[in-house]
């Protein structure tokens, strides 16, 4: 307690820490996530002395030295569960954005007002209140994100600009033609 006095106070050191561009966690920690073989390419690629500090023979050898035989199997059993089951997890994101659809309705109000709804961008990985923005500010026009009868969020757009949308949307955003789909509602006229 006195050394501590006669040389005065110790400043703490701020630690760089360095976080996997692949699951956002600190690169020590990338083993214990779904995705290590992804981290350590990326790691190589973005940070090669922290790979070689990580990942080179001396430190895979050093850590392994220090586990017995049935902790090693256990291991590299759980790291290839885990590498599985982020795969299959990928695959079936894939196949739900493969399947989905964005849908486009122009709908009538009164006489010759329209509006745009779009519904189904969540899937592909897009926020629908930034979307509205972008298109408010595309086609100079209000847009907004609401909820819709069935409890999923929609954006909608004033005016007819269905076929801007969509085009849009697939220029721009990247999201196939293929899952975007243009329906036309009418409002039912009165009989009375």
């Amino acid at each position: 307690m006195a050394e501590v006095a006669e040389s005065g106070p110790i400043e703490p050191q701020a630690k760089h820490v360095v976080y996997c561009g692949v699951c956002t966690l600190p690169s020590e920690y990338c083993e214990f996530g779904g995705t290590a073989k992804k981290c350590e390419e990326w790691l190589r690629d973005s940070h090669p002395d922290l790979h070689e500090q990580l990942y080179s023979e001396e430190a895979v050898s050093a850590n392994l030295s220090n586990l017995s035989l049935s902790v090693r199997e256990r291991a590299a059993k759980d790291a290839a569960k885990k590498e599985a089951k982020a795969a299959a997890a990928e695959t079936r994101d894939a196949e739900r954005k493969a399947a989905s659809k964005v849908q486009i309705k122009r709908i009538e109000r009164n006489k010759r007002k329209h509006v745009t709804v779009i519904t189904g961008l969540e899937v592909h990985g897009l926020e629908n209140k930034k979307v509205a923005k972008e298109l408010g500010k595309k086609f100079a026009t209000g847009s907004s994100v609401t909820k819709s009868a069935a409890g999923v969020e929609e954006i909608t757009v004033q005016g007819d600009v269905s076929d801007d949308v969509q085009e849009w949307l697939v220029e721009i955003k990247g999201i196939p033609e293929v899952n975007t789909e243009l329906v036309e509602d009418k409002k039912k006229k009165s009989t009375t």
